[in-house]
């Protein structure tokens, strides 16, 4: 019974993690990188679909996007998606290509991002945090109704503060890597 709260934790956390890591890739930083259009969703024939259903994204430069569709009616709906998306981004079209330049970041968007990046990071410790007390008064019910005993208690509670300490610890390094990532020039 305790394993079993204590996986079933251990997969909550890991989920927590990698939700931390997809938001993250959401934030902009100069460079240019696929995973920024992931959630953009364009109109094909009527129907929402992902950018990557319908084209190749890809990295021309340090700098550049390349988007190119699978069908030459698209090119339009894609540039609109990508204009009334969130990121600010400006397509610019040769023929069937849509070209995504990268603006330079100034000092002070880099900070404000790094705001972001920290509150999203602490949205991330919280969600572990809570787990541990999911998990936790999971326990203290197993007590209440003499299931486990008191020490069995205890060793799961530690186990659980053990796991909760690892889970923060690699959402501080997803943050250390996002925070130098943007601040790099």
């Amino acid at each position: 019974m305790i394993d079993e709260i204590i996986e079933d934790a251990k997969t909550r956390m890991g989920k927590s993690v990698e939700s931390l890591r997809t938001e993250l890739t959401k934030i902009r930083t100069g460079r240019a990188h696929p995973s920024l259009l992931d959630h953009i969703t364009v109109d094909y024939y009527g129907v929402a679909t992902p950018l990557t259903q319908v084209a190749n994204v890809s990295v021309e430069d340090a700098r550049t996007l390349m988007i190119s569709p699978w069908e030459k009616t698209m090119v339009q709906a894609i540039e609109k998606a990508i204009m009334k998306s969130d990121l600010g981004l400006n397509p610019a079209t040769a023929g069937t290509l849509i070209r995504i330049p990268m603006p330079q970041l100034t000092q002070e968007r880099r900070q404000d991002l790094v705001r972001v990046v920290r509150n999203e990071a602490e949205n991330g410790r919280i969600s572990i945090r809570n787990i541990r007390r999911d998990a936790n008064s999971d326990f203290k019910d197993l007590l209440k109704e003499k299931e486990i005993t008191e020490d069995e208690a205890r060793r799961a509670e530690d186990l659980i503060q053990k796991l909760t300490d690892t889970y923060v610890a690699k959402v501080d390094e997803v943050l250390a890597i996002k925070e130098k990532e943007l601040m790099e020039v």
